[in-house]
């Protein structure tokens, strides 16, 4: 019998479950729909309420099939903790709910998801104030930071336009400076990078998108990599302060965030994601290899203006994109030549779906300016380089030649 214990990334996260006892040897964990559990002895109730000793209080912070998924995201990210929550966008609103004071302040890259963009907006709208900032280029983060400056949030390739952070340098600079630094790393997914890697403290990832990748549940996660020193971090209420410092902002976020903001993630959808995840690498190959197929044929048509795919040798970011990622990922954004009506164009696919998700098994299509971006305006779009013929493409594990002539025929 082989002795190893260091597996890839897909054998581990497949056997994952069963590195610790499953009631009536289940190959999955399975589905704790109760959101109370009951102890035999009063004392160790108030052990693990008190955080002496492991246990579940109550469903809202936690379940054992929640904290089993928990566990497969921290391994994926090679972190030492991760806090699953009911949205991707509940993961990023736990940063402000859990970890921000009025009178904080957060440089975040201005190259964002639509929705992460009006988040940061309200948060500053609460007392705390947000520089947006282009972080391709680390300088323009160094500029804006402040004494009160909390923490710095990017994301990896950029939500629509495909723009890539300077990943490493800015995670140098925060290093350097005791700043929590936070990467999104939804559109590449652990498999494709790790954000560990550039010295990020805490990891976003939405489930719902290509980590679930069915488009049959919503998550998301927060994963604390171990690289951020806690003790230096301002905001830790002093009843987490008697902790482990390691321990400190994974307390404080659970406590704050899903005790008392309630943004817990359902046993239900948990089982979904972890079943989903199980083939993550396997999709982010297909789909991956797919984009870049279509990205490819869409550049060298004439009646295309402009494709975004970080996998073009065109890419402004190309260089570093492999540098830093194991392939270029499953999204891209193309814009049409004057004259040709985006609507009618989407209209004519047959196997690409006009629909809002991410990292589906299915091609996705969308028209950004009309949709998902609409509320920001035309001021905001055009900062973010957000043409009004934009089209975002999700792409699927559909057959490549399929797909190919799918988007090919549209243009005719």
């Amino acid at each position: 019998m082989s002795d190893k214990t260091t597996y890839g990334f897909t054998t581990t996260i497949l056997h994952n479950d069963r590195q610790k006892p499953i009631e009536q040897g289940s190959l999955h964990k399975p589905i704790h729909t109760s959101v109370a559990f009951g102890y035999g002895d009063a004392r160790q109730l108030a052990s693990v309420f008190q955080g002496k000793e492991p246990g579940f209080r109550y469903g809202r912070q936690g379940n054992p099939t929640v904290a089993a998924l928990e566990d497969k995201i921290s391994k994926m990210e090679g972190g030492v903790a991760t806090l699953c929550f009911g949205t991707g966008m509940a993961a990023i609103g736990a940063l402000a709910q859990a970890l921000l004071k009025d009178g904080d302040h957060v440089v975040s890259s201005s190259f964002l998801f639509g929705n992460t963009n009006s988040l940061w907006n309200t948060v500053a709208g609460q007392g705390a104030e947000v520089s947006f900032v282009d972080a391709t280029d680390v300088a323009n983060v160094e500029a804006a930071l402040q004494d009160n400056t909390r923490l710095v949030f990017v994301e990896t390739i950029a939500n629509p336009r495909t723009q890539i952070a300077d990943l490493a340098r800015i995670g140098q600079l925060c290093r350097e400076r005791g700043i929590l630094y936070v990467v999104d790393n939804t559109m590449t997914t652990p498999y494709l990078f790790r954000p560990k890697a550039v010295g990020a403290g805490l990891v976003v990832n939405s489930l719902t998108k290509s980590i679930g990748g069915h488009g049959m549940a919503l998550g998301g996660a927060l994963t604390d990599t171990g690289l951020f020193d806690w003790s230096a971090y301002p905001n830790i209420a002093p009843n987490f302060r008697k902790l482990a410092p390691a321990a400190q902002g994974m307390a404080q976020l659970r406590a704050k965030s899903l005790r008392d903001f309630g943004a817990s993630l359902a046993p239900e959808a948990a089982h979904h994601i972890a079943v989903g995840a199980e083939t993550l690498a396997l999709r982010m190959e297909r789909t991956s290899a797919n984009a870049l197929a279509l990205a490819t044929m869409l550049q060298a048509d004439e009646r295309v203006a402009a494709v975004h795919y970080p996998g073009l040798a065109s890419h402004p970011q190309h260089a570093l994109a492999s540098e830093l990622f194991r392939a270029y990922g499953s999204l891209f954004s193309f814009e049409l030549k004057e004259g040709i009506d985006c609507f009618d164009y989407l209209n004519r696919l047959r196997i690409a779906i006009p629909a809002s998700n991410l990292g589906d098994t299915r091609t996705l299509v969308i028209p950004v300016a009309h949709t998902i971006f609409f509320e920001m305006g035309p001021e905001r779009r055009a900062s973010m380089g957000i043409a009004e013929s934009l089209i975002r493409v999700s792409v699927g594990i559909e057959d490549t030649d399929d797909l190919v002539e799918d988007f090919r025929s549209a243009l005719s």
